[in-house]
């Protein structure tokens, strides 16, 4: 019997930032950044790193299992759920929500060759306005 990889195992891995991709409408664009998912027992797992505008360094993680379900998260007053889903081999979403009510989509997309990660993260204002930042991630090749 062969094992058969996961849906979203093209996504896993380490992924640096190229600076010059980003198209930020929310906030100042990042100098540097690493995006790593790692897949713990089918629970994956994002570590992302990055240096802001003003150089200072900053870190985010978070998981869930990649079957679209909420879960509680604590995200204080920004989200108190979360929901991962693997919607296809070369896409991977996110999405916050708080108090039933999405927030925050963060879209993950594969290009042709997999070596390529484009991030476009969505933010949903109050008024019903929403603001996209896009960047593009290059995956770390180990030999």
């Amino acid at each position: 019997m062969t094992k058969t990889s996961p849906i979203y195992s093209a996504f896993l891995g380490t992924w640096v930032l190229d600076p010059k991709s980003c198209n930020y409408q929310q906030g100042e664009a990042p100098q540097a950044g690493t995006y790593e998912i790692g897949d713990n027992a089918g629970r994956l797992e994002f570590v992302i790193r990055w240096s802001d505008a003003e150089g200072s360094d900053q870190e985010v993680a978070f998981g869930g299992a990649p079957d679209g379900v909420r879960v509680p998260f604590a995200g204080g007053d920004l989200a108190d759920a979360l929901a991962v889903e693997a919607t296809s081999p070369r896409e991977l979403t996110s999405s916050a929500y708080w108090r039933g009510k999405e927030r925050m989509v963060a879209q993950r997309q594969l290009d042709a060759t997999g070596m390529a990660m484009r991030v476009t993260q969505v933010v949903f204002l109050p008024d019903g306005s929403h603001l996209a930042n896009v960047s593009v991630y290059r995956r770390v090749v180990r030999n």
